[in-house]
């Protein structure tokens, strides 16, 4: 399996052609999540399997994934084509009329996930997903309040933020959202005091149950919880930890929402995150990986339960382009090319022969690396500036000239790498050649020490 690319060198138009939309972008582009005027975006003129050219026409190994949603790498040829296919076919249709694109994602789409998640409500992203979830959840039960843990990520529109637990939420963040936060199990940075996963599991189990009946179980519709949490830190949970979550869902009568957007479709080296736990949600949001981003697409898998009260009940909400045929034409290519080229099966091998081992090594060599975790193509490195204490290289909801440094000498490298507070994700397609994967830690291995310059 290869990622190995055969694109010719950039052309000088082409990087001419680059300069004159970088001015463009300047002068109309809003940018999300930024101040405009402390901006300098990358230009990306190409992009090919896991490398992308930027717009000084130089390559760079993609060890982000972009935002962690290119799971079978850039420009697929089958994705490609099946999207060319569909185009000349059926461009698009309202969301009521059936369409062939659509019905076959949703049974391919059901036909992976877990148990009895048999039913697909499609929405045009992860965000929009959430907030279906929960609007499904507060309808089934009744209730009104939604669970969810500091340090996660689950959106960026108004109720999906909210339930977020990072700090993007912060400017954004209302009562009257109903949104109820708790602490997560989080081993290294435990917020219990433990000295071991099972201390952890044990209290931050104990925790969750004191919140539910401190804020009434009568009035809580849903817990959300990311089954590897994504953007804020990879950190997988400990054992028996998800477990403990389904039993108390159930022992309340609450919603279990799983948000896959980020760790399903095979990121951790199997299709769903939650069937490293064995454990089956009532509802389980996607995005991302489920068409690698080619065409913007997300959705809600729903379980029988959930289903049935909708029924006869009319379920308010819907999006124009709900099921869109292209993004839908891309999932079916996506999902085909991912069981026929086994990259699920790749992604697990990577991480348990390629990443870890090697993170593992580099963490021995690097003072700046407190810890390295993860699953598949799924690692964190979290960077220290003190080993003993833990202190971060960053700030908990910033950055810092150590890791700006860091960022640099990745880049100059040739990486494009994932970075967030005091974090470097390796999170590549789950289709990179071993060589790359191996050369893109070289980068890394190389570029720690920067970070080094900057312990105690």
């Amino acid at each position: 399996m290869t990622t190995e690319t055969t694109t010719p060198l950039v052309t000088d138009a082409e990087i001419e052609a680059g300069r004159q939309a970088w001015l463009l972008d300047r002068a109309h582009v809003f940018h999300s999540w930024s101040a405009q005027d402390q901006i300098k975006p990358m230009t990306v003129l190409r992009a090919e399997g896991s490398h992308i050219w930027d717009g000084e026409g130089n390559r760079l190994l993609d060890f982000s994934s972009q935002l962690v949603n290119t799971n079978i790498g850039h420009q697929h040829p089958k994705v490609v084509a099946a999207i060319q296919e569909q185009a000349a076919k059926l461009c698009t249709i309202a969301p009521q009329h059936v369409n062939d694109a659509r019905s076959e994602a949703a049974r391919l789409i059901a036909g992976i996930t877990p148990g009895d998640l048999n039913h697909v409500f499609f929405t045009n992203g992860g965000a929009d997903a959430v907030e279906h979830a929960i609007r499904m959840a507060r309808l089934h039960t009744g209730r009104q309040k939604v669970l969810s843990a500091y340090r996660s990520y689950h959106g960026g529109t108004q109720l999906a933020v909210n339930v977020t637990g990072d700090p993007r939420r912060f400017p954004n963040d209302y009562s009257s959202e109903g949104v109820v936060h708790f602490m997560p199990a989080y081993p290294y940075r435990s917020y219990f005091g433990s000295t071991t996963e099972a201390e952890e599991t044990e209290r931050a189990l104990r925790h969750l149950e004191d919140m539910i009946v401190l804020e009434g179980p009568q009035n809580i519709a849903a817990l959300i919880l990311e089954t590897v949490p994504g953007t804020a830190g990879i950190y997988v949970p400990p054992a028996g930890y998800l477990q403990g979550v389904r039993e108390l869902t159930r022992k309340y009568g609450i919603v279990y929402i799983a948000d896959e957007v980020m760790a399903g479709f095979g990121r951790t080296g199997r299709w769903f995150a939650v069937e490293h736990w064995d454990v089956v949600p009532d509802l389980l949001t996607f995005a991302k990986g489920v068409n690698s981003g080619y065409v913007p697409l997300g959705g809600v898998a729903v379980s029988e339960a959930i289903f049935d009260t909708f029924r006869e009940r009319v379920y308010p909400g819907g999006l124009t382009y709900s099921g869109h045929p292209l993004a839908c034409a891309a999932a079916v290519a996506t999902i085909n090319a991912m069981r026929d080229d086994k990259m699920v099966e790749n992604a697990a091998r990577l991480g348990e022969e390629v990443i870890g081992p090697r993170l593992r090594e580099i963490a021995a060599r690097h003072p700046s690396v407190g810890e390295v975790r993860g699953l598949g193509c799924f690692w964190s490195v979290e960077l220290v500036k003190d080993r003993a204490t833990r202190e971060p290289l960053a700030a908990y909801g910033g950055s810092s000239p150590a890791m700006n440094e860091l960022v640099a000498e990745l880049k100059a490298g040739g990486l494009m790498p994932f970075a967030n507070f005091n974090r470097i994700h390796v999170v590549p397609p789950l289709n990179t050649s071993d060589a790359d994967v191996l050369h893109g830690l070289e980068i890394l291995d190389a570029a720690l020490d920067a970070a080094d310059r900057h312990t105690n």
